[in-house]
C-alpha cells in the first residue's frame, strides 16, 4: 500500500516497508542471559491483546539508553511492547523463593518473561522485563495479566522512589490491553495492562535457591560467573571473587534497606524471589509510603503477622541476605558468608543516619547520631505526618534559622506541653547543628532539602484519588499531573 504526503513544493511517496524504523526494536539488544543456556529461562511468546493503548512512556529512561525521545513514537511503544511484534526469544525465568518464611519450589515467571537486555550509555547492562503479558508455565492456574490500576500503581511508586534517590527499577511504559479482569483485590471486572520494567537485572535470590535445591553446584558457579561480569565487573579478576560479590551484595542490600526507612516506603512483600542480586528494589506488590512514623504498619492486606511491616525491613533483607547462605555455600566458604553478613547492621546503620541527613539538609554532621535520634524521637511522639514533616522543613528552611532557632517551626503548634519540650528540644539540636557550618553553607542546605524532599506524597488516598478519575471518566490528567509534581526537582537559593 502507498501513502503521499503532499506540499506546496513536492510530493513524497513511499510504501509500508520503507517508514521510519522502530527505535525500540532496533537498539543493540544482548542476548547475556540467553547465552547462559536453557536451565535458566523457558522460551515463551507474548499474549495477543485485543487492544493497545500507551498509557505512560518514560521519556528518562529512553535517554537513559542513548533514544532521543522525539525519535520514539507512541505507536513504536504499543508496536514493541503492546503487539510484541519483532522481538524474540523472551525467557520466562526460573527461580524458586521462600514466601512468608516457607519455601516455594512451584515459582518462577508467571506474568512476565525478560524482553531484552540492552547497555545504557552509563555503559552498564539493563533489562526490559515485562509484567502482565500472558502465561507462561510458572503462571500456576493465573491469566499472566496485570490490572491496569496495578501498572498505575507501580509506575507512580518507581518515580516517587527514584526521585528519592532509591535504588529501584523504573516503568519503561504501561500499556492498556483492552481485557476485562477478575481480582479479589480489586472491584471487578477491572482493566488490564501490560508493563515494561527498566532494571538493572531480573536475577533474584531465588534464582540461586532454585538451583541448590536441585543440587547444581555447577549452575551456580555459572550464574555466579555471569552475575559477577554483568554487574560486578570489577572484581571478575579476583581470586575470591564469589566472597567479594556476596560481601558487596550485604552492602547494596544494607544501602538500600536505609532508603526504603528514611523515605518512609513498605516494600510489603520482601520474600526471597522479591530481591535482586543488584540490590535494587523491584516487583513490589501492595507497597504503602507510611503517613506517620511507624515502625508495625504493614502494606499488605494479607500479611496478618506483620512479616512484613515498616519496621521489619532491615531484619528480613538480613534474613533473606542469610537464606542466600545455602546456595552460595557450595562455592563459597561458609566462614566467608557470614563475616560478610555479620557486618550488614554496621552498615545499615551507618546509612540509615546518612540518608535520613540528606532528608534533613547535610551531608555530613559532627552530631549526625544525635540530630537523626531526635528526629526520629519526634516524629514517633508526635505523630506529625512523616512525609509532610520533610516537605515542610524543606518550605519553610531559611537562612535566619541559623541565628534565631525560635523560628524553626515557628507555626506548629503541638497539643500538649510534652510534645512542645520535644519540638523544642529538636529546635535547639537543629540549630546546633546549622551553627556548625559558614552562612554560605545554609544555600546548600536548601538545595539538599530540595533534592531529597518532594513537595507532594505518594500517599493512598493520593492514589485512589489518581485512580478513581481514570476508572470513573478515563480522565488520565491526575495521573499525569502527580508524575510531573513527583518528577519535579527545581533547587532554590535562599
Amino acid at each position: 500500500m502507498k501513502k503521499t504526503l503532499r506540499s506546496p513544493l513536492l510530493v513524497l511517496t513511499f510504501t509500508d516497508s520503507e517508514k521510519q524504523p522502530n527505535a525500540l526494536l532496533n537498539l543493540n539488544y544482548e542476548p547475556a542471559l540467553e547465552h547462559l543456556g536453557d536451565d535458566f529461562f523457558d522460551r515463551v511468546s507474548a499474549a495477543q491483546f485485543p487492544q493497545q493503548i500507551l498509557r505512560f512512556r518514560n521519556n528518562d529512561v529512553l535517554q537513559q539508553i542513548g533514544l532521543d525521545p522525539k525519535s520514539v513514537t507512541d505507536a513504536d511503544f504499543t508496536e514493541a511492547f503492546g503487539q510484541f511484534h519483532g522481538r524474540e526469544p523472551f525467557l520466562a525465568l526460573r527461580y524458586h523463593g521462600y514466601q512468608f518464611g516457607e519455601y516455594n519450589p512451584f515459582l518462577g515467571d508467571g506474568r512476565g518473561f525478560l524482553y531484552g537486555q540492552v547497555r545504557a550509555i552509563d555503559g552498564e547492562l539493563y533489562d526490559f522485563g515485562t509484567k502482565g503479558s500472558g502465561t507462561t508455565p510458572y503462571s500456576r492456574g493465573g491469566d499472566g495479566r496485570l490490572t491496569l490500576k496495578g501498572g498505575v500503581r507501580e509506575v507512580l511508586a518507581a518515580e516517587m522512589l527514584h526521585r528519592m534517590g532509591v535504588r529501584t527499577s523504573r516503568c519503561l511504559s504501561l500499556v492498556e490491553t483492552g481485557e476485562s479482569l477478575y481480582r479479589g483485590d480489586e472491584p471487578s471486572p477491572t482493566r488490564s495492562s501490560v508493563m515494561i520494567r527498566f532494571s538493572r537485572s531480573h536475577i533474584r535470590f531465588g534464582t540461586f535457591e532454585r538451583l541448590a535445591y536441585l543440587d547444581r553446584k555447577d549452575l551456580i558457579a555459572i550464574l555466579l560467573d555471569h552475575v559477577i561480569e554483568s554487574y560486578y565487573p570489577h572484581l571478575v579478576e579476583q581470586p575470591d571473587r564469589y566472597a567479594l560479590f556476596y560481601t558487596e551484595l550485604v552492602q547494596k542490600v544494607a544501602d538500600l534497606a536505609a532508603q526504603w526507612m528514611a523515605s518512609g516506603f513498605c516494600h510489603a512483600v520482601l520474600n526471597t524471589d522479591n530481591m535482586s542480586v543488584t540490590g535494587e528494589s523491584f516487583d513490589y506488590g501492595p507497597f504503602a509510603f507510611i503517613e506517620t512514623y511507624n515502625p508495625q504498619f504493614t502494606a499488605a492486606y494479607f500479611d496478618y503477622g506483620g512479616r512484613y511491616s515498616y519496621g521489619n525491613q532491615p531484619g528480613i533483607c538480613l534474613w533473606n541476605l542469610e537464606k542466600l547462605h545455602a546456595p552460595l555455600q557450595k562455592v563459597v566458604a561458609i566462614a566467608d558468608l557470614e563475616s560478610a553478613s555479620s557486618n550488614f547492621e554496621a552498615h545499615y546503620q551507618k546509612a540509615y543516619q546518612q540518608r535520613m541527613l540528606y532528608r534533613l539538609g547535610f551531608d555530613q554532621l559532627e552530631t549526625a547520631q544525635e540530630l537523626v535520634y531526635q528526629t526520629v524521637q519526634f516524629l514517633n511522639d508526635s505523630q506529625v505526618e512523616y512525609h509532610n514533616f520533610f516537605s515542610e522543613l524543606t518550605n519553610q528552611f531559611s537562612r535566619h534559622w541559623r541565628e534565631q532557632p525560635e523560628l524553626i517551626f515557628k507555626d506548629v503548634v503541638m497539643p500538649d506541653a510534652a510534645l512542645v519540650n520535644l519540638l523544642d528540644r529538636w529546635r535547639q539540636i537543629y540549630h546546633q547543628a546549622l551553627n556548625q557550618f559558614p552562612e554560605d553553607y545554609m544555600l546548600e542546605i536548601a538545595d539538599r532539602l530540595v533534592q531529597y524532599n518532594p513537595e507532594v506524597s505518594l500517599l493512598r488516598p493520593t492514589i485512589e484519588s489518581v485512580w478513581a478519575a481514570i476508572t470513573e471518566e478515563d480522565n488520565w490528567t491526575p495521573f499525569h499531573q502527580l508524575l510531573d509534581q513527583i518528577q519535579a526537582k527545581n533547587f532554590r537559593s535562599q
